[in-house]
């Protein structure tokens, strides 16, 4: 174990989080679900993954008092609710109690609860906000960014969220050695000119071409700078990112890079009303794309368009760095719920793609270029 490793698993409770001494932590992580099939190069990058978040976890014990680190099974997919032994730690007790009483707990986990029953979630957990943890570590394979356990924490409760699912090793001498304030300055100009704009094209060397609408949606920050109540974002962490408005997205993307590795030649996705509509390709990831699409219509959806500000992440084969490098794109399929879009399924799966070109369009016709062959402009 380096110094430098030492040196910003601290930094992540001091500078990234600001957590007192006095708060409630807990560091959380998935094991290998028993159902998993798994080759040994993944088993040992997963194990190693536990390794970071029991280090994490002891290494804050250092800063706190009340630090609780949780192990739970895999729940084997990207943006589905975590099981009921992270809710019961993270939630005041009467709030889980309450929820179960009312017969909601098991449609919220499956993501099928309705709209009345979300609003009454959301007044119990208002009513018992104060009782729960103060900042989250979500060092869990799959993430649980996209969730209502989440969500709920962060905007009703004020919980501090740092999400690191698929984190690595060496992203502690990579994107998270990076210089925080210029990041957080880059990150947060981009996103006010990303806001101006009402709808959005973008387009690659390899084919992508696609188009959608922002109109009413907000653009997010995030920087890594985690200190203020109800902050949320991913660690490492550079990127800016929307949901687009459901059914404006249309175009096609092709795809060169799996979230874990590149694909031996690229699967083609058409688009239109703002959903995936076909998927042509020769690779063996086509089948497990079409698989995750066919499970529910709303996985189809274009969930997400980000856009990269890590000047340190350099990794293209794990999604959390490469999503985070300075002058790529990522867009997501599936759900957007949490971060101002209206579809709720337990899938969320990022795409990057690279040298792309980012042209912003403004009410009157006007539009401007943010980004060109993958090259940031002023």
């Amino acid at each position: 174990m380096t110094e430098k490793i030492i040196e910003v698993i601290k930094n992540i409770y001091e500078i990234n989080l600001g957590v007192r001494p006095d708060e409630g932590v807990i560091v959380f992580t998935d094991r290998i679900g028993s159902l998993e099939q798994i080759d040994r190069g993944e088993r040992e990058r997963r194990e190693r993954l536990r390794d970071i978040a029991r280090l994490v976890s002891e290494i804050g014990k250092t800063f706190v008092k009340d630090l609780r680190y949780i192990e739970y099974p895999s729940t084997g997919g990207h943006g589905i609710e975590p099981p009921p032994v992270l809710w019961e730690t993270a939630y005041p007790e009467k709030a889980v109690k309450a929820i179960k009483k009312e017969r909601l707990f098991t449609s919220l986990l499956e993501k099928r609860v309705n709209e009345k029953g979300l609003n009454r979630i959301e007044e119990i957990v208002r009513r018992y906000s104060k009782g729960a943890v103060d900042v989250v570590i979500a060092l869990s394979n799959y993430s649980t960014s996209h969730t209502r356990f989440r969500d709920m924490l962060t905007r009703l409760c004020g919980t501090r969220y740092a999400s690191m699912p698929l984190f690595d090793v060496t992203m502690f001498e990579g994107p998270m050695d990076v210089d925080w304030k210029e990041m957080e300055k880059r990150t947060r100009s981009l996103t006010m000119v990303i806001n101006k704009a009402v709808s959005i094209r973008i387009t690659t060397p390899n084919g992508t071409d696609i188009v959608f609408s922002k109109m009413g949606r907000r653009a997010l920050a995030d920087t890594g700078n985690l200190k203020k109540a109800g902050s949320f974002g991913n660690l490492p962490s550079g990127e800016v990112f929307l949901a687009p408005v459901e059914g404006t997205a249309k175009g096609r993307l092709v795809i060169q890079w799996a979230p874990m590795r590149q694909l031996r030649s690229p699967i083609r996705l058409d688009v239109r009303d703002g959903c995936v509509v076909g998927i042509d390709g020769d690779e063996e990831y086509v089948e497990v794309l079409r698989h995750r699409l066919q499970e529910r219509k709303e996985n189809s959806n274009i969930a997400e368009l980000g856009i990269g500000t890590n000047d340190m992440a350099k990794r293209p084969d794990n999604i959390l760095e490469s999503e985070k490098i300075l002058g790529t794109i990522h867009i997501a399929l599936g759900d957007n719920s949490s971060f101002g879009g209206k579809v709720r399924t337990p899938f969320h799966q990022d795409f990057v793609f690279f040298k792309p070109t980012v042209t912003l369009f403004y009410r009157g016709g006007e539009k401007k270029i943010v980004m060109r062959d993958g090259r940031l402009l002023s």
